[in-house]
């Protein structure tokens, strides 16, 4: 049996959809990493190559040691913490976080990124970001939503996003945390420095700008 391999222009399952081919960022275009152990991994991939950024998986430590920027993508935040615990991926990320590196949570990223979890039961986080968050908030799986909410910073009107077994953050720690939207007066995208978080999935309705804005801030190579 034989086989070709797909130029690496492609992302998985891109050609078989029929997809545009998405030119190559320039030279000078941030390397941003999507955390590649379970999630959204493919949804963040084809979001962050369309708004210009090069975008690489990351599934061990010399891969997070070589992107200037990294996505927690949505997906099963328990699975994901014990994930970055056998593959020897949670300190090192704790202390790319710790010097500064931009990173954006969703959903699941953004329960990772929180210091504090609303729960009785432990599981790894990766902390940084000064809040304290409910999972699950707004219900199981068949109370996902999809709604259009004003994010302070994002020009062009409202955004389209998916509330998938969203979160929420219920306490903000400190005050360098930026409430940038809510719903239902609950905090769903917040921002400390260069640590992002939203409480929805950005990166399955086709609006581009949240991405966009968090690139922007991507210091140049």
């Amino acid at each position: 049996m034989s086989a070709s391999f797909v130029p690496e222009r492609w992302i998985p399952g891109e050609r078989l959809t029929g997809a545009p081919v998405v030119p190559r960022p320039g030279p000078d275009a941030p390397v941003v990493g999507v955390l590649s152990l379970q999630g959204d991994v493919i949804e963040h991939l084809r979001v962050l190559r369309r708004v210009g950024a090069h975008a690489v998986q990351v599934k061990s430590a010399p891969q997070l040691e070589g992107v200037d920027a990294l996505v927690l993508p949505g997906g099963e935040s328990t699975t994901i913490g014990k994930l970055l615990v056998r593959f020897d991926l949670l300190s090192p990320l704790q202390a790319r976080i710790a010097d500064g590196l931009p990173v954006l949570g969703t959903c699941a990223g953004m329960i990772l990124l929180s210091d504090e979890l609303d729960q009785v039961e432990e599981q790894p986080l990766v902390g940084g970001l000064r809040v304290r968050t409910r999972r699950n908030a707004f219900g199981r799986q068949q109370d996902s939503f999809d709604a259009r909410i004003e994010v302070m910073g994002i020009d062009g009107g409202p955004m389209d996003v998916a509330f998938i077994r969203a979160p929420r953050v219920v306490a903000v720690l400190d005050p360098t945390v930026e409430v940038l939207a809510r719903v239902e007066d609950a905090p769903v995208v917040v921002r400390q420095g260069a640590i992002w978080a939203t409480a929805f999935h950005p990166e399955v309705t086709g609006d581009d700008r949240l991405h966009a804005a968090f690139v922007a801030t991507v210091p140049p190579r």
